[in-house]
């Protein structure tokens, strides 16, 4: 991979495809009251967290055109602060966030979804090889696993990350979940969740189990790998816009990468195989054991790690 393309924009380490205006707009906006935000460390669920909280909020799926989905459920460090004015509430607002970069405010609510770091360094190593702007197309999982080890992916350390947010997991606006707790008993998660954004949603979904069927329908596995053969659709979407209706953030990309390394096509599934276990197909011994040693390093005098205690963790 590429190092080059990564920095640090005011301590926050994250791809120069963030722009810098937007980064710095989105670590320097005040939160107001009504604000949500899903936070998560990349490949940790973020993507069907999403679709649950604006199926509670808005009964539906999310619009399919690329402008529209985003203008409804923004990603903060893209799009900049300017993109919460301009959004659809209620909404959510997604982050891949440590704590002390999150515009953080009691008034506003926190949603926090994580995943055991074997499986989140799978799916990011995918997630890395799929995408051309990475420039790790021939990339391998030994190569990648590296730089997982070393926090060197993008946004930075997956402990330093979670270890943020575990130590505000008791906060009466911030709600902490595991992606393996989400997805062993999917139904009783979403009402926890939809209690947590106003009582009046967690009421709705209990009165008419219609409206929850719905929702799991909607947001299942299976729906979700039918965003796969929309994402490159998404992706020539955004290629077809005249230099008129792109945004900034979207110009700065194009401008640094290069228009062919922009409107390159997703090389794999973004949903993939939503697994939990699948590390086991791709850990050496020797993996296994460095990051058992990583883990001891980083979470020593915490208890974080019992969150997976129950998933049979090397």
């Amino acid at each position: 991979m590429a190092r080059h393309l990564f920095r640090e924009v005011d301590g926050y380490y994250l791809h120069v495809l963030f722009p810098e205006e937007s980064v710095r707009s989105a670590l320097n906006y005040k939160p107001v009251p009504g604000d949500v935000f899903i936070v998560s460390y990349p490949k940790c669920g973020t993507t069907w967290l999403q679709c649950i909280v604006y199926n509670i909020f808005n009964g539906r799926d999310p619009p399919a055109g690329v402008m529209d989905a985003l203008r409804e459920m923004p990603f903060l460090e893209v799009q900049g602060a300017e993109c919460i004015k301009h959004m659809t509430k209620p909404g959510a607002v997604k982050t891949h966030m440590p704590f002390r970069f999150q515009p953080f405010s009691v008034d506003a609510k926190y949603v926090y979804i994580c995943r055991n770091p074997y499986d989140c360094c799978v799916s990011f190593f995918h997630h890395t090889k799929n995408f051309y702007a990475y420039q790790f197309q021939d990339g391998t999982f030994d190569e990648f696993f590296e730089l997982f080890i070393e926090g060197k992916p993008d946004c930075g350390d997956y402990f330093d990350h979670l270890l943020s947010w575990y130590e505000h997991r008791g906060d009466p606006n911030v709600f902490f979940l595991t992606y393996e707790d989400l997805k062993k008993d999917t139904r009783a998660w979403v009402l926890k969740i939809a209690d947590f954004l106003g009582e009046e949603y967690g009421r709705k979904l209990r009165a008419d189990q219609g409206l929850l069927e719905g929702i799991l329908k909607r947001t299942s596995f299976e729906t979700m790998k039918e965003m796969n053969a929309k994402v490159n659709e998404t992706l020539m979407e955004l290629k077809d816009l005249s230099e008129d209706q792109k945004p900034g953030w979207l110009k700065h990309s194009t401008k640094t990468m290069g228009v062919e390394a922009t409107n390159q096509p997703v090389a794999g599934d973004f949903i993939r195989k939503g697994a939990v276990g699948d590390w086991k197909n791709y850990f050496s011994a020797d993996q296994i054991k460095r990051l058992k040693e990583r883990i001891e390093l980083k979470t020593r005098g915490s208890d974080v790690m019992d969150l997976w205690k129950d998933i049979g963790l090397p």
